[in-house]
């Protein structure tokens, strides 16, 4: 990514926004030939917030520091989090989205910014968060489990988006 220099704006910085605001769009589109799309007022609202709350971010990150692998760290780590936040709020991870089980993929996402705001946001210590994060949604995946769910596929995928963030901030330090 090139930083903005002279007044322009890199068009790295601006994809992240244009694919937002699309994403955003699509439902809106779908639901004028469609009644399988369905969004309320509030269903918009939550999805731009979190969009452009995980764009912001990564602005926030992209024009803080010019370490390309720390960037991409937290490129993985918003990722992992938007589509951890999203698949819970949308259909649920385990059952549907009203199965109170639900809320402790809410409480992995706590370990990992607890664990960044530990770290001071550090190379070293986002990378200590991230890996934190995946044994915590690994230990999730087992409660799970042991509740009679299956969910390891989708667990494995989210413990290889934090552990492969985490690589990337000891890449960065």
């Amino acid at each position: 990514m090139t930083e903005n220099t002279g007044g322009r704006v890199s068009p790295w910085r601006l994809i992240p926004w244009g694919i937002a605001a699309m994403l955003l769009l699509l439902p809106l589109i779908a639901s004028q030939f469609t009644d399988e799309v369905d969004w309320s007022e509030t269903d918009f609202l939550v999805m731009g917030v979190m969009l452009f709350g995980a764009c912001g971010l990564f602005e926030l990150t992209a024009r803080m520091t010019g370490n390309a692998a720390y960037r991409a760290g937290v490129a993985v780590a918003v990722v992992a989090a938007f589509l951890l936040t999203w698949i819970n709020l949308a259909v649920g991870i385990v059952g549907d989205e009203n199965n109170p089980a639900n809320q402790m993929f809410f409480g992995v996402l706590l370990v990992g910014i607890a664990g960044a705001f530990i770290g001071r946001f550090t190379p070293r210590g986002m990378a200590r968060a991230l890996t934190a994060t995946a044994i915590a949604q690994g230990l999730v995946a087992v409660i799970v489990m042991i509740m009679g769910h299956f969910t390891w596929i989708l667990a494995a995928f989210f413990c290889a988006l934090w552990l492969g963030s985490a690589e990337l901030f000891r890449r960065a330090a």
